[in-house]
């Protein structure tokens, strides 16, 4: 059983150590492969000196900005088009064509409209993580028991009352499946971008690390990277269950 929980502890490990090795045989240059050890001085010295939490707090503020709105948008339009599907049939090919650009494809034309600023940036952001989120809450609303609604309709209820006691609890799971898939586009969409157009964020302190030539603070900005957004994702799969814990036992 501990040898299940700690698996992934274990990779990293291996993961590690090959890469010591690698890097005291100079099977590469320290200029393509830095020493764990020098990585690890990167991240301390930028972590001491605040690069790294001021950029990691840009990059989260932007996506904690563009995620709100997109989630707003979505939760309203994945509830009208769920819930009056018979009426938006026919919109169905013209939002899958938008639905299928890339949102970093984009990028260039955004720049040309609204600039190098924060506004660029959110809008990638909103892009990227809108349609996962408005299709799973279309669906969770779409995908409704009929034999619920039928129950509600035989106790009296009204349209109102259908939907915010049956028809929008039901769709709740998906709600949240559909934030937290967001959430993770958003985030890799603004990396991205930052790399293209910005003067700070993470995506920015690896493109500057990449123009300095400085490999170790590259693989350092990646882990980081890939460390917040671990951490925000399961900070967000413990707020589903506290939601969804809740939720049953009401």
């Amino acid at each position: 059983m501990k040898w299940r929980n700690n698996r992934s502890l274990i990779l990293f490990l291996l993961v590690g150590v090959i890469w010591e090795i690698t890097s005291r045989l100079n099977m590469y240059s320290s200029y393509l492969l830095p020493s764990p050890e020098k990585v690890l001085k990167s991240l301390y010295f930028g972590l001491v000196s605040g690069e790294l939490l001021k950029n990691i707090l840009i990059s989260l503020g932007r996506i904690g900005l563009g995620f709100s709105i997109s989630f707003f948008l979505a939760f309203v339009l994945g509830i009208v088009f769920g819930r009056y599907k018979e009426k938006f049939q026919g919109y169905d090919g013209f939002i899958e064509v938008f639905k299928n650009i890339p949102p970093l494809s984009l990028i260039p034309l955004i720049i040309l409209w609204f600039g190098i600023g924060e506004t660029s940036k959110i809008i990638i952001i909103f892009l990227a993580s809108f349609f996962p989120i408005f299709y799973n809450i279309k669906n969770g609303i779409e995908d409704c028991d009929i034999k619920l609604i039928e129950v509600g309709k035989s106790l009296g209820f009204s349209e109102r009352e259908i939907f915010r006691k049956i028809i929008l609890p039901n769709g709740v799971p998906s709600i949240l499946l559909g934030a937290k898939i967001g959430l993770g586009y958003g985030f890799r969409a603004i990396i991205g971008a930052e790399m293209i157009a910005a003067t700070s964020g993470m995506g920015y302190y690896i493109l500057d690390a990449q123009q300095m030539s400085r490999s170790d603070k590259i693989i350092c900005g990646i882990i980081l990277i890939g460390i917040v957004g671990y951490l925000t994702d399961k900070f967000f799969d413990v707020f589903m269950k506290g939601i969804l814990k809740g939720r049953n036992i009401q």
